[in-house]
Order: structure tokens, then sequence, then C-alpha cells
């Protein structure tokens, strides 16, 4: 073979993907190996290589590049408990960002949030309240986590059978969810237990089932490893035990931490070593500049970095970069596509499904749409910010709730708005203007009104990541869950005027309104997260009955922070609906209908499950009210007894159904060995013999729901020996 032939065997798209890696890497030198570890990587000229920023983002739409669809925050996205929509809003945020590269590089612009790499999901568990980044995960329970991941992640990736749409990326692996302000040295010390239980799963079937190409590194360290530098996170767990094989990305500046605030290395280029050799191939920042010194003192061989850079070689051959465009399907998708009419519907069809029904007393609710007047009042009813949380992209056009209200009802509706005040206190301003002026103006609206929409809530400036959010001041955390002050005091205000009361809550996480829960003049409670750039037509349809509310709210709403351990602690003991003890506000699972649904008794096709077996479960619902509707079908298993502590019961399964008064559906739930087994102290995965109560409802199964929920008994058995048995986790 000639020089010029043999040049060619990278770009030869009908070899085998292992073979042009290798070839490429071997032409590289070690100068544009380590500049291809640096996330904003240089081009190389002598091989036609242009440069690109590895950074991108697209949590709940493309973000941070120009004009997009916004769709609802993660933890929105999460509350419809619909894994078939998710894939659906993934898959179109994949055809923006697939149509949106392919202009930029036409017009020449390789500049950051312009790639195809994508720092997306978080999928952290929310294990605290108080976290500011808590809105960008789905929530506290691993098996939700962990399926929403996956649909998030197959509709990012796509399913060509030889090129990637995009590389989706879980972070930030693996025990990770605050406190901010702590991130950069921060230790988080985690029992194998609550490692194996909690933090892990959600991240493993986002990487074993998901199949994500790529997975980000903590800031924090993990039991006194730098998460982005450990060889039990990275090595043993992400590649060895789970067969992963795509590459890790640093979180942006961690391995500088590694050094600065960890002082696990006295050094730059000691850190890149480290992280390098335990397997954390691209760093965002900059201290991979360091391995070409790091090479010269011996502290790593050049052959380790050749492998990190064939795992990032090996991901933009498989998005199709090196490869002719008229090849890869993904290159003909049109630049109209981008915040298109059908991308704008599904934003709103999944703020529909994301509103959570708290409270409805006497159903008030749905309102009619010919009320003599409604007073919409609120710092948030008609604000923009409210609707998009945080790593948005921008919407070419956004609907507030107060534009939903007025453009839903009648035309002869008198709308009265006022803002109230603002989200925080402030007692007055430099030219004492006092943080209570609005009430009257607020106060006016409601006596005048049939009803009163009050807006209230937080948004992403006073929760968010470490620096983003300008308001809060714990470092984008919370010192408090409460209802922000002034905003409780312009609540107690509108409610002496006696007329019936419906709060719009927005947050990106549970806020204690137990004062509104309890007071009756507080007729009902919405919880619309940060619903995306529909969100007021969203909230308005399900206000006055054109859509029936089924979301279910994917972490529990504690009353209080007194409720809860230490923010630093991360022993789950205390936390999540799997471990409080103590009655919540509002637990996980919960949503309220327009409607109301009867549960048959279960059938299990097996009361005794053995390894490499699992149990058929099926269950009659029907709706049995007035109104068709949708059902978060939930399963939940509670062990009757078990040999070391674990979770009262677990989320292991739910479905989304739809149905018509009194239509009535089948759903089936497969239960797996796997499912019904525990970790016990050493963070073994075992199976023993023990019973399950099988519980299945529209809810979880706490006291207030009771009633509503069915449930059965099924156990495991090993034989005639009862023994235990190690299972693979």
């Amino acid at each position: 073979m000639n020089k010029q032939n043999d040049r060619q065997v990278w770009q030869n798209y009908n070899l085998p993907i292992d073979e042009r890696v290798d070839d490429l890497v071997s032409r590289l030198t070690l100068d544009e190996k380590v500049a291809q570890m640096i996330h904003s990587a240089s081009s190389i000229p002598r091989l036609g290589i242009p440069e690109y920023n590895w950074w991108n983002e697209c949590l709940h739409g493309v973000g941070r590049s120009g004009i997009s669809t916004v769709f609802p925050q993660a933890i929105g996205l999460s509350s419809s408990f619909n894994t078939k929509l998710m894939h659906r809003v993934a898959d179109a945020i994949s055809d923006e960002a697939r149509a949106k590269h392919h202009e930029y590089v036409r017009q020449g612009d390789h500049d950051m949030y312009k790639g195809l790499t994508f720092w997306s999901p978080n999928v952290n568990i929310f294990r605290d309240p108080r976290w500011g980044r808590g809105q960008e995960t789905y929530g506290e329970d691993p098996f939700l986590t962990g399926r929403m991941g996956i649909s998030f992640i197959k509709g990012l990736q796509g399913d060509d059978p030889e090129y990637i749409k995009i590389v989706a990326t879980p972070k930030h692996f693996a025990a990770h969810s605050g406190p901010e302000a702590l991130r950069h040295q921060f230790n988080a010390r985690v029992s194998i237990k609550d490692l194996r239980e909690t933090y892990l799963p959600a991240f493993k079937a986002c990487v074993v089932e998901g199949k994500a190409v790529s997975v980000m590194g903590a800031y924090s360290r993990t039991n006194d490893e730098a998460c982005c530098a450990s060889k039990t996170l990275l090595q043993k767990i992400l590649r060895e035990e789970w067969g992963f094989e795509g590459y890790v990305v640093s979180d942006c500046k961690a391995i500088c931490d590694i050094h600065q605030h960890h002082k696990i290395t006295s050094s730059p280029e000691e850190s890149a070593a480290l992280a390098v050799k335990n397997g954390c191939d691209l760093n965002c920042g900059k201290v991979y500049h360091s391995l070409l010194l790091a090479v010269k003192k011996g502290l790593i061989e050049e052959e380790t970095i050749d492998l990190a850079v064939s795992r990032l070689m090996r991901a933009r051959m498989q998005l199709g970069m090196f490869d002719p465009p008229e090849r890869v399907s993904y290159t003909q998708i049109p630049y109209s596509v981008n915040d298109c009419k059908e991308h704008r519907h599904l934003s709103l069809q999944m703020a529909r499904e994301s509103i959570v029904l708290l409270k409805n007393g006497e159903n008030i609710l749905p309102l009619e749409k010919d009320l003599k007047c409604i007073a919409v009042i609120g710092p948030n009813a008609h604000d923009n910010s409210v609707l998009l949380g945080n790593y948005s992209g921008t919407p070419s056009g956004t609907v507030t709730f107060l534009d939903g209200i007025r453009s839903l009802v009648d035309s002869e509706t008198e709308i009265m708005y006022a803002r109230g005040c603002d989200w925080l206190i402030n007692e007055e301003d430099e030219w004492g203007v006092q943080a209570t002026e609005g009430f009257s103006e607020a106060c006016a609206a409601a006596e005048r009104a049939d009803v009163v929409i009050l807006c209230l809530g937080i948004n992403s400036e006073i929760e968010g990541e470490e620096g983003a959010a300008s308001l809060s001041n714990f470092a984008g955390d919370r010192d408090s869950i409460d209802l922000p002050e002034i905003q409780q005091r312009l609540l107690k205000a509108v409610m002496k005027k006696g007329k019936p009361i419906i709060i719009v809550l927005s947050s990106g996480s549970p806020v204690s309104i137990n004062y509104a829960h309890e007071h009756v003049s507080v007729s009902a409670i919405l919880q619309t997260w940060y619903p995306g750039e529909e969100g007021g037509t969203a909230l308005a349809e399900v206000v006055f009955g054109d859509y029936n509310p089924a979301g279910r709210l994917p972490v529990t709403f504690v009353k209080s922070i007194d409720q809860l351990p230490l923010f630093e602690d991360y022993n789950m003991r205390g936390r999540t609906y799997r471990y409080l003890k103590e009655e919540p506000l509002y637990p996980f699972g919960y949503g309220l209908s327009y409607t109301d649904f009867s549960y048959r008794k279960p059938v299990i096709d097996r009361k005794t499950v053995v390894p490499g077996e699992s149990v058929e479960v099926s269950v009659q619902i029907e709706n049995t009210g007035q109104r068709a509707g949708d059902e978060v079908v939930q399963l939940y298993l509670e062990p009757l007894k078990s040999s070391v502590v674990v979770p009262r019961w677990e989320l292991q399964g739910f479905t989304r159904i739809h149905l018509k008064p009194g239509e009535m559906q089948k759903v089936k739930f497969s239960l797996s060995a796997r499912q019904m087994a525990l970790i016990d102290a050493d963070g073994r995965c075992v199976l023993e013999p023990r019973s399950f109560r099988i519980h299945i409802g529209g809810r979880q199964p706490d006291k207030r729901s009771e009633t509503l929920t069915k449930s059965e008994i099924v156990s495991t058995g090993f034989g005639l020996s009862g023994s235990r048995k190690e299972i693979p986790y």
C-alpha cells in the first residue's frame, strides 16, 4: 500500500471503526493527541481535521445556542411519568441539535455550544430539596430516574445502526447532590450499601440499557477519591463491571480541583496524569495541557494517552464527522425543524402532562370560562424566567400564565392582573419603596374578582448552580424550603378578601406550603415546575378543564427541613420516600385528577420467584368518573422481612394510560428476581428467601392513598435449603 492510500485508512468508512481509529491515532503527534483531550480541541490541518468544541447542553432543549424549543425543566419532564413522551421530546431536541450543528459547520462556526456532544441528562439523585440543581434531575427515586434517563438518552442518540445522532452524557458520576458552595472540595462519604442501592442504579441503567456514549464525572470526591480520577468509579465499576466503552469527560475545572482543593496531588501534571490513568479521557478545562510535562516526568505513558484519544476519536467517527455528509442520514435534517410548530406543540403536551394537582377543595377546579372577573396575582403570573429554569435555550416566544388565562376565558370575562410583590423580601429599596407596596393593588383586584389565581414560588435565580442563581444567598442552594416570606405575606393579605384562591406554584424543587394546604380559603394548588415556553397555555387548559391533570411528584414535599438530616450527610437514613419515617406534606408519586379510577385485585402469575425468573403482575383499571383522563399506574414492592435495613417500599414499575369515562384497561408489569434482591451491608447484591407485598395504584401506598391501592404478596424462594444467593448487580 502506498503512502497516499495508507493516509486514507482512517477516512475509509467501509473499514471497521476500530481499524480506522487505530490508524488515525497512530498518525498523531503527542502534542496533537493532548490537544484533542481538551474540550476546545484544536484543528489538525495536515490531516484536514477541523477544530471541535465538545461542550454543549440540552437538558430540556438545545441550550445556549440561539433560538430553540424550550421544553419543561427536567424535574417537570420526570413528573409526567411518561417514558414514551420523554423519548419523543429527546428525539425532537436531537433533531434541532443536528440541524443547528450542520448549519454552524456550513457557516464555518466551531465555537462552544455548536457541537454534537451534549452534557445531558443529569441523573443524580435529588436526595435533599435544598439542592439548587435538583431541578435538573428526574427526582429522588433511582428506578424512575433510570427509566426516564434511558428514554431521554435513546431519544438523543437515535436508532441508526451505524451512526449516533448526538452523544448523551449522563452526569455527575456518581454521588453528587450538593452543597453547591462546597462542591470543589467536598468529600461525599457514602456507604457501599447506599452507593449500590441509591446513587449508582440510574447511572447503570443509562450506561447498560441506554447505551450512553459518554459519562461526566462530578467535582467532588466520593469516599476520598476525586470522582474525575476515581479508580473505583471509572475503572472498576463503570468500565470493568458495566462494560462501558465510551469516553469520560470531567466537569468543568474539576481536574484543577484535584490539586487546588482536594489536595490529592500537588501539581497540574500530577492531577492530569492521575485522571487519565483512571479513565477520564476529556478535560473540560485546560489542565490536560500539562500531560506533556507529565509524560516527560514519567507520570504517565503515551500509550495511556493513546487509549483516551482513541475513545474520543471513536465518538467523533460514530457521529459521522469524518464521513461524507450524504452517507450520514442525520445531516439531512432540515434547519427548519428548529423551533417548528410541531416541537412547540410537543412542548405544550409535555407541559400539560407535567402539571401536578396537589389540592382541589370541593372540586373547585376546573373553573368555568365565563366567570365575571378573575384576578391573576403574583410575581410568577407574568414572568418569562419562571417558565424556563436553568440550562435553557431561548424560545422565539413564550406564553406566561397570565397570557394563557387571558387567551382561554370567555370574551366577556374581565382579567385583573397585579404583580403584588417580588420573589424575595426586600423591605425597601434605595428610594424607600416598601416590599409590600404592591399589596394594595393585589387586594383591590382580589376584592372585585370571583376567584383569585395566585402565582407564587421561586425561579432559577433563587435556586440553581453555584454562580448562576444570582438571588441565592447559599451558592445556588436554599437554606429554607419555605415559600419566601414576602409571598407568604401576600397570600395572607389576599386571603383576607374572602375569595376562593387557586395557588399556582412554580419551582424546580419542593416548596413547603403547609399554610396554604391547611386553610380552606386556598381551594386548590397546582405545581407547574418550570413548564417551558408553552407553560401558560398548559396551565390555562388545566385550570379551565380543557386538560385533565395527571402529573405526579417525582420528589417528596417534606413539611420543613426539620424532617431532614444535615444537608452534608449523604447517608440515606431519613431521606426520600424510601426512608422517610415522618409524614410529608405531599408524598412522592402523589397527584390528583378531575376523575376517579378504580383498581381491581392484582393478578400474579406465580407466588414464588427463583433466580433467573420473573413474575408477571397484571391489574384492571377503570375510569369510574365523568371525565376522560390519564392515570399513572405505579407498582411498589414492600419487603415484609429482610436481614438488613432496606427501603420501606420502592417504585419498581409505572406506566401512564388514558381512559375515557367507563373505559377499562389491563396493565401488565414484569418483576425480575433482581428487583427483589437487596444490597447487604457489604454492598453485595443478594437474593434471600423473603416475602413482598406488591402495591399497585395511582399513588404511593401511604396513609392518604391506602384505599386507592391494591396489594398482593409474592415470595422469593431458593429450594429447600433456603440459602441466600449473591447475584450480579
